[in-house]
């Protein structure tokens, strides 16, 4: 079986974190974003990932080398001169996609879920048309393009953009499932799957949706990054709890790398990822934050709703939180930016 990610994006909303390392690579909860996706892949049986790339291809294509072997599956990138929006990428890898007969998933890089892939294949070939895609129920459906569909055939009617009353409370998950005869759908030109395909296999009754069990994330920007990670976390909880860490000072859902080290009188939790390499140093308070790998939190700091860049460093007595629901504190990478300094990084408390 084959998939192909969409990577090509510039990450922005992740920024400074993506100006230097593509977003994909960007660790998530101590492992980078895109293998979350490649190795749930590989355990649903799919043996050939294409990764539709244009930004900092090139660390994408040496770290996917390494993986490729790793792994034991094949990893194809299909280079992208221009945007080619959430359909074209298809277009362009047609020739890798359509070697066969069989179906294949294509996913959105920023999702990260309990990945489905077992599941979705299954209903696919249940109901034997041409296109699956992964729903998922929100709070707010008036601030997403929601999906209107039959619950218990799965059959898609309509697709309704923000909607004023209520049709729907699920929207699309950023995962489908595809028959390689939708690919002539398809011309080579910057295409919305979403507006543009979608709605026509729809009208044709080719087009399904499976709905999602289990927390879903879109993590392509900070708050929702570290949402996705308490997600992430309390469902680690649930299926492996022993690779979270506990001990005295260790609060709620930790995940610590092995090689980090942590100082006396700390208190770190709930929901936090402390990243491979990384020194918290006396003393320190740290709640709900990522610390990316190599960086330093000298003692007595307070982190709260922060992700602490890699290789950066937090200064002693430093009080780092977030003050709004919407305000997020956000270190950087020392190589580029310089080390984080006690005197301009503090905040009111």
């Amino acid at each position: 079986m084959k998939a192909l990610i969409l990577v090509g994006g510039y990450g922005t909303r992740l920024r400074p974190l993506t100006l230097s390392v593509p977003k994909p690579l960007v660790d998530f909860c101590n492992k980078p974003i895109l293998l979350h996706q490649v190795e749930a892949l590989v355990k649903a049986g799919v043996d050939h990932v294409v990764l539709a790339v244009s930004y900092m291809s090139e660390l994408l294509e040496r770290e996917m080398r390494v993986q490729e072997e790793r792994l034991g599956i094949r990893i194809s990138l299909s280079h992208e001169k221009e945007p080619l929006g959430t359909a074209g990428p298809l277009a362009l890898a047609r020739e890798l996609l359509n070697i066969d007969n069989e179906p294949f998933f294509v996913l959105n890089s920023d999702v990260i879920c309990d990945f489905p892939f077992k599941d979705m294949l299954q209903f696919h070939r249940n109901h034997g048309k041409e296109g699956t895609i992964v729903v998922t129920r929100v709070e707010e459906p008036s601030k997403y393009g929601v999906v209107v569909f039959e619950s218990d055939s799965g059959i898609i009617h309509r697709f309704v953009e923000k909607p004023q009353v209520f049709v729907s409370n699920k929207i699309n998950a950023g995962m489908y499932i595809f028959n390689p005869s939708m690919l002539s759908r398809i011309q080579l030109r910057p295409t919305s799957i979403e507006k543009e395909i979608f709605p026509v296999m729809a009208q044709e009754g080719h087009l399904y949706a499976m709905e999602l069990q289990g927390f879903w994330m879109d993590i392509g920007q900070p708050k929702d990054f570290l949402t996705g990670m308490c997600m992430y976390l309390q469902s680690l909880r649930q299926h492996a709890p022993e690779r979270l860490h506990t001990g005295p000072g260790f609060l709620g859902n930790v995940l610590v790398d092995p090689t980090a080290q942590i100082g006396e009188n700390c208190t770190i939790g709930p929901n936090v990822t402390i990243g491979a390499g990384v020194v918290v140093e006396d003393g320190v308070r740290i709640k709900r934050c990522t610390v990316l790998k190599g960086a330093r939190v000298r003692s007595h700091s307070w982190l709260e709703s922060c992700i602490v860049g890699w290789s950066s460093s937090v200064g002693q007595w430093v009080s780092k939180e977030q003050r709004t629901p919407t305000t997020l504190r956000l270190t950087v990478k020392a190589e580029m930016f310089g080390l984080i300094k006690a005197g301009n990084c503090s905040s009111e408390r």
